[in-house]
């Protein structure tokens, strides 16, 4: 059985740790890998390997530090489709939504090699009489990355990059549940040319975070995953004087307008809500349907009950399936709640059975479809994080706008409409980080920020852009005066005047 390895000190090794996680395919529930849980020693050894390579790597010319992402970026590129086997092999994503991971990580490694200008300070001459004040923009040390199963390429790639560009070294404790495609990245990460201790990877579960999360050495934390685990972590460590940015939890709300182009509509609605297995905080899991487009859900439901899990190389595969045993069975929970609320269940996904007989104890569920769905009903309420949509009627885009405001989430939200009105007051009014306007998912390119509101984050900078150089920084400003009388009177100073 393969050991998933650590990387600490720049030296890929095997933890001796009897404390073990199996690494299973979701799609039978095969073991397919062992991840040993670091020990307390070895956290400590890669804290003092990332603290050591600071001192030095701190002092690298953002232009060098930026030739190292240039290399990066041009090896993830070239393994790009192995990169995406493998986190299909322990994900079940399908290779298509597993090379589009791949690709929006690429995306901010590019980001990253503009580092030298993203890392200027500001300057200004004469505040007062003869006196000139400038800042420079700093690195802070040692940073920790503590990421999800969703995205094992897209999100480490958010951090560990940014952070390291800005001249930080960095920890990255990615999700037990596939290790081995954030391996690969930090693999080839090393033969781009990283330092050793620049970049150290750890493994374990919640005692391995908890002991992270208190070391003093770490300046930083960035966090991605469930509501209750981020807001633990924002808590510990602020409470222990870090810097920390968590993304967490979502019910993302489409808002269907009654001009809005009805076939663009279902076809975006499908793939937004069922894609990756419902599996992403973006993914729209609320549908509310304005006036007489409530008469679209029935359309809606019939194509979405078309959509076909699958294994990951089925090119005919809708999505794959839910990452664990435990994932499945609180969806099929939910699902279930949501019929005894009284919602009506269009499309029921739950006795969804591959035809496959190898893997029929894989974590399939199949597309859901509620309406009639309330705001006091737990499917509602909670992010069900599986291929579940819920459909809401209301009768204006008022409504509309006060129902996706009460919503505790803030991470993503779009209208479809071809009013331009219509969507100026809703992207304005609406209390949600990232609006789309006849885009389904309005995740923001690289050289913006993810900017999530409310109960989606904690923390006050976000991921990447021009955010993340500010969270993995600090600014030094400089106020200097230089005495004319100086410069003629200082020992072996002379002025030509020729």
């Amino acid at each position: 059985m393969q050991r998933v390895p650590s990387l600490i000190n720049g030296e890929f090794t095997i933890s001796p740790s009897q404390q073990t996680i199996a690494v299973t395919d979701p799609a039978n529930n095969k073991q397919i890998a062992e991840l040993p849980c670091n020990s307390d020693a070895e956290l400590s050894m890669a804290v003092a390997s990332a603290k050591a390579a600071f001192n030095s790597w701190k002092e690298v010319p953002a232009s060098e530090r930026a030739r190292v992402m240039m290399r990066y970026q041009q090896l993830l590129k070239a393994h790009h489709d192995e990169i995406a086997t493998l986190l299909s092999s322990e994900t079940g994503k399908t290779f298509d939504d597993a090379k589009g991971d791949v690709w929006r990580g690429i995306e901010v490694v590019e980001q990253a090699m503009n580092i030298p200008a993203m890392m200027m300070g500001e300057t200004a001459e004469n505040v007062a009489r003869g006196i000139d004040t400038y800042s420079y923009i700093q690195p802070l040390g040692v940073c920790l990355g503590i990421t999800p199963f969703n995205f094992p390429a897209m999100i480490p790639l958010w951090m560990f990059p940014m952070a390291v560009a800005c001249g930080n070294t960095f920890i990255l404790k990615p999700s037990e549940q596939d290790p081995l495609t954030p391996m690969k990245l930090a693999e080839l990460f090393v033969e781009a040319g990283a330092p050793k201790g620049v970049l150290n990877v750890v493994h374990g579960g919640k005692d391995q975070v908890n002991k992270l999360l208190v070391d003093p050495e770490i300046r930083a934390v960035s966090f991605v995953g469930s509501v209750p685990v981020g807001q633990h972590i924002y808590k510990t460590a602020t409470d222990n004087m870090k810097r920390a940015q968590c993304f967490a939890g979502a019910k993302n709300h489409s808002v269907i307008m009654p001009d809005a182009n009805k076939q663009q509509v279902l076809n975006n609605l499908v793939g937004a809500s069922v894609g990756a297995a419902g599996q992403r905080c973006m993914a729209i899991s609320v549908a509310v349907f304005v006036g007489d487009t409530k008469e679209w859900i029935a359309e809606l439901a019939a194509l979405l009950k078309d959509v076909q899990p699958g294994l990951w190389n089925d090119e005919a595969a809708g999505y794959g399936p839910l990452i664990s045993p435990q994932a499945k069975q609180r969806v099929l929970s939910l699902i279930q709640q949501g019929k005894d609320e009284g919602a009506t269940c269009l499309v029921d996904g739950s006795d969804f059975d591959i035809e496959k007989q190898d893997y029929r104890d894989g974590n399939w569920v199949g597309p859901t479809v509620f309406s009639d769905v309330t705001e006091d009903m737990v499917i509602y309420q909670q992010e069900i994080f599986g291929p579940v949509l819920c459909c809401m009627a209301v009768d204006t885009l008022e409504q509309a706008i006060a129902l996706v405001n009460r919503n505790p989430y803030g991470n993503g939200t779009s209208i479809f409409t071809a009013s331009g009105g219509a969507a100026r007051k809703y992207q304005h009014e609406i209390e949600v980080g990232q609006v789309g306007i006849n885009v389904p998912i309005p995740v923001p390119l690289p050289f913006f920020s993810f900017t999530g509101w409310k109960n989606s984050f904690y923390g006050d900078l976000h991921a990447y852009g021009k955010q993340a150089v500010r969270f993995y920084t600090e600014t030094k400003t400089v106020t200097a005066r230089w005495f004319e009388d100086d410069i003629a009177s200082g020992p072996n100073m002379t002025i030509s005047l020729k």
